[in-house]
């Protein structure tokens, strides 16, 4: 009797275990809004190099030997930072002459400057001759000029041992060693490549057909590429209306607005590649969405549109302008519900329970 009471409740929960598996997994919760209609201007989508602002070799003002380098290749320098430092045995040698010689032009400028003194006096009392009175003034003139070169020769000494530390110019990474310990340096070798990470701007080709309707300050948005691509806001900077003459192309630059050096997804770099939308022509009637349902996989861009049955539908969309946090969309008709919060981790036909969310449109 007992096992056949058991038999019976393992019979009922295979049911239900049965049951509970041909129902499918518990729906999904996501954030979802409606794709509404807006004017919005078009646009291009043309690809991008980040570029420093700033990028030179450091060069030596002075020669000498090199004793130590300091910067290497991959270290972030601050204006002023040492990156390699000369031998300075020959000049502090020098300097301690021209500091003897000081002290002896000095010393004998006092005393042609008495000298003058009293025989100015003399002069006066008419016992001493004009020639007298001449020879001390020239002497007194003599030994000034003496001080005076003595301690330009003396600054420039100095001078020279300040520059024997090789400095940053300005803040960057440095992206090359051009020296080693041991090396010569002459006056104008490079030391090290170094390029600012603080500036930077990104160069676009765009074909001529575009030329005439690009305005310098127009916004634009910045994808650069990564896991996931991360878009940035920038701004054109310049318009340089010389053509390749060959590709029929106009370079322009963008200043990015939010370009951060540091760690994570918004980490921009000279040579990276980019892809720029930039608007182009005049406001159009269009589809939007918030860019929060824009999904990046690989190198197509989809959206998830719930259905009537709760389930999503992944349309592959082509972006064709920006309006503050919404973004104008090809393949989503105005009025569906799009995924805005949970769609990373859903996948076509599953079912969600929806909530609505807001999404302001300015």
């Amino acid at each position: 009797m007992r096992l056949s009471r058991t038999l019976v409740a393992s019979a009922a929960l295979a049911c239900a275990a049965s049951d509970a598996m041909a129902q499918g997994p518990p729906p999904s919760p996501v954030g979802y809004t409606e794709a509404r209609e807006h004017e919005v201007r078009q646009n291009v989508r043309l690809p991008g190099t980040v570029e420093a602002q700033t990028a030179s070799p450091v060069t030596s003002e002075v020669q000498g030997f090199v004793v130590r380098l300091i910067a290497h290749e991959g270290q972030h320098v601050r204006v002023g930072d040492p990156l390699a430092q000369l031998r300075t045995t020959n000049l502090d040698l020098r300097l301690q002459a021209e500091k003897g010689q000081l002290k002896e032009a000095e010393a004998r400028l006092a005393r042609a400057r008495l000298a003058l003194a009293r025989n100015k006096r003399l002069m006066e009392q008419d016992l001493v001759a004009q020639e007298d009175l001449d020879d001390s003034q020239a002497e007194f003139r003599a030994w000034e000029g003496r001080v005076e070169q003595t301690r330009a020769n003396i600054e420039r000494i100095e001078l020279d041992l300040e520059r024997c530390t090789i400095r940053a110019p300005f803040a960057g990474a440095v992206v090359a060693e051009h020296i080693d310990v041991g090396s010569w340096l002459r006056v104008g070798d490079p030391v090290v490549a170094l390029v600012s990470t603080d500036l930077l701007e990104v160069r676009v080709l765009v074909p001529g057909r575009y030329f005439h309707m690009l305005q310098l300050g127009e916004r634009a948005s910045i994808e650069v590429e990564g896991n996931p691509p991360h878009a940035i806001p920038g701004s054109v900077s310049a318009i340089i209306p010389q053509a390749d003459v060959r590709a029929r192309v106009f370079p322009i630059k963008l200043s990015l607005v939010d370009s951060v050096g540091g760690s994570g997804a918004t980490r921009v770099a000279a040579g990276m590649l980019v892809h720029v939308d930039l608007p182009i022509g005049s406001n159009e009637l269009a589809t939007v969405v918030p860019k929060d349902a824009i999904v990046t996989q690989g190198h197509e861009r989809v959206v998830f549109v719930i259905q009537e049955d709760d389930t999503v539908q992944r349309r592959s969309v082509r972006t064709l302008g920006g309006i503050g946090s919404w973004v104008a969309v090809h393949g989503i008709r105005s009025g569906e519900k799009v995924v805005t919060r949970g769609n990373e981790r859903i996948f076509p036909g599953q079912k969600v329970q929806g909530t609505r969310e807001e999404y302001a449109l300015r």
